[in-house]
């Protein structure tokens, strides 16, 4: 059975500068000026990956760039995808990968997410985390909540963010007329709030090991 590498680990490894960890995957977007030129990467990538690689492998393919993700770190698959890139002439944006998960604070986990899964048409991942088995939509999460919070919202978006593009986000967002509720996990996670007080975290793969 193959170990799981931590994030540090990955990112301390020559070679795959064009990759982020995000939670549990590491991605990489190759931005491209037209739909066949995302086919050929694609085609490349599906010729280098082989059976046992493929398993932990996703692509989403859009006319203005391709998406690859891998829910195992794996620094060889990374490697090769990212030379097929570069042999292709196709740059990578590595400050253009996110994902975005959906959490809801519950007093009874068990309660609720058979209607979410039942709702959404997801999977179920562990006691508390629904996944869409297409991977269109975003990730959805239940949160364990002590005690009724009447003056809350109960559902917020976690934005999981590359590592080194949180404190741009951040201020970004900030300049946009949000603010801070929390920085006491940061740089696990930071909690903002728009000016009517809607909350959402921003994370990174650091403090996750």
């Amino acid at each position: 059975m193959t170990v799981q590498i931590t994030a540090r680990q990955f990112h301390a490894a020559e070679g795959v500068e064009d990759w982020r960890s995000l939670y549990h995957v590491v991605s990489a977007r190759f931005p491209t000026e037209s739909l066949d030129e995302g086919i050929a990467l694609v085609d490349a990538i599906g010729r280098l990956a082989d059976e046992a690689e493929q398993q932990f492998l996703t692509i989403d393919l859009r006319g203005a760039g391709v998406m690859v993700s891998l829910s195992r770190r794996d620094i060889g698959l990374a490697r090769r995808i990212s030379a097929a890139a570069k042999a292709l002439d196709i740059p990578a944006d590595p400050t253009a990968v996110q994902v975005i998960n959906v959490t809801l604070d519950a007093r009874v986990s068990a309660d609720v997410l058979p209607f979410w899964r039942a709702l959404l048409g997801y999977h179920q991942i562990g006691d508390d985390y629904l996944f869409d088995p297409s991977r269109r939509g975003p990730g959805f999460g239940l949160q364990q909540m002590e005690a009724t919070r009447p003056h809350r919202n109960r559902i917020h978006l976690d934005v999981a963010v590359p590592h080194d593009q949180a404190e741009a986000r951040i201020a970004a967002a900030l300049a946009a007329g949000g603010h801070v509720v929390s920085d006491a996990h940061a740089p696990m996670w930071w909690v903002l709030a728009d000016a009517e007080g809607n909350e959402v975290c921003v994370a990174t793969w650091i403090g996750r090991e």
